[in-house]
């Protein structure tokens, strides 16, 4: 189906826009620990972080093409652009929200929740591949649970080895370890999640009919790294604020485990084409690190808030979707 260069104009900023926000809103995944616990300064971290999601985010495409063609054909919805639109505005109406209210929520969650949502009331329930995207939804619950456990057998191994260790000592050189984790925690974030804003933009040039398969184009990879690096310069401060200091009192070798553990998992996703919440795996990690230092001393209750975000996220992205769909189309 055609659509006019300004509706298609239309998508391509709402999905930038999207992107510039997951910036910022998930600046905090890879920052918080290496701030928290003056491994770098504020500024420092942040022009890193927007350096290495930039890099990331052109090297790889196979979770953009996963997006944009596992949950619905786009070449066969004939109101695809309408459909893409309620997705964007749905997801970002509650990136923002969370980001507000100082929520590590899932942009990945959202969108995904999202784009299920308006198919599902702008197509009809057969127009939703199912099994894609209980693939997709699968790989966004075990990926916290994963990067919880290897961030608690990380710090348990950390534990083990520095045990006679000064902690003064310690904590000097996994600060400066920190840094190094930090760097490939916001590369395997724009590895992942800046494809996710390719994705739709490809998955609408495709059922506008500018293009006829999911391959991204160049220029789409470059407009959507640019803009999750410029949201990633402005910084999330009160998710960062949540992320580093509300959890539990982490020091550079929590950091360094967490930092690792989470990559680790991210960077794994991203070879299989599987699209993870960077927001889940890092917070789970710094959970399982923290339950590895002393359980104890996790804040249960703030993790149990951001804990009840993730599993409201799709339904709540899924259902405002429909019902803008619904208002607008």
């Amino acid at each position: 189906m055609e659509t006019s260069l300004f509706m298609l104009g239309f998508v391509i900023f709402l999905a930038l826009a999207f992107d510039f926000i997951n910036g910022f809103h998930d600046t905090a995944n890879a920052i918080a620990t290496s701030v928290s616990t003056r491994a770098l300064k504020p500024r420092t971290a942040i022009i890193m972080a927007a350096s290495m999601n930039f890099v990331g985010a052109l090297m790889f495409t196979g979770v953009a093409k996963k997006i944009g063609g596992s949950i619905t054909d786009p070449t066969l919805l004939d109101n695809g652009i309408d459909i893409v639109i309620a997705t964007l505005i749905a997801a970002i109406i509650w990136n923002l929200v969370t980001w507000w209210l100082g929520i590590p929520s899932s942009s990945s969650h959202a969108l995904i929740g999202a784009l299920a949502g308006a198919v599902y009331v702008g197509a009809g329930t057969d127009h939703i591949k199912w099994s894609g995207f209980i693939e997709i939804v699968e790989g966004l619950i075990f990926s916290p649970l994963i990067a919880f456990v290897i961030g608690y057998i990380v710090m348990t191994i950390l534990k083990w080895i520095f045990a006679k260790r000064s902690p003064h000592t310690v904590n000097k050189g996994f600060r400066s370890m920190q840094i190094i984790t930090a760097a490939l925690q916001s590369f395997t974030h724009g590895t992942n999640d800046a494809q996710k804003a390719m994705g739709i933009i490809t998955f609408a040039l495709v059922t506008s009919g500018r293009l006829e398969t999911m391959e991204v184009p160049l220029w789409v990879k470059i407009a959507a790294a640019t803009s999750m690096a410029l949201g990633t310069s402005i910084g999330g401060w009160k998710i960062i604020k949540t992320m580093g200091t509300k959890i539990f009192k982490i020091e550079p070798i929590n950091g360094f485990a967490a930092d690792i553990s989470a990559a680790s998992v991210i960077f794994t996703a991203t070879l299989m084409h599987l699209p993870v919440s960077s927001t889940h795996a890092i917070t789970s990690s710094i959970l399982g690190v923290g339950s590895a230092k002393r359980f104890s001393a996790v804040k249960w209750g703030v993790a149990g808030r951001i804990i009840v975000t993730w599993f409201i996220t799709i339904p709540i992205s899924a259902v405002l979707a429909g019902v803008i769909f619904t208002i607008f189309f």
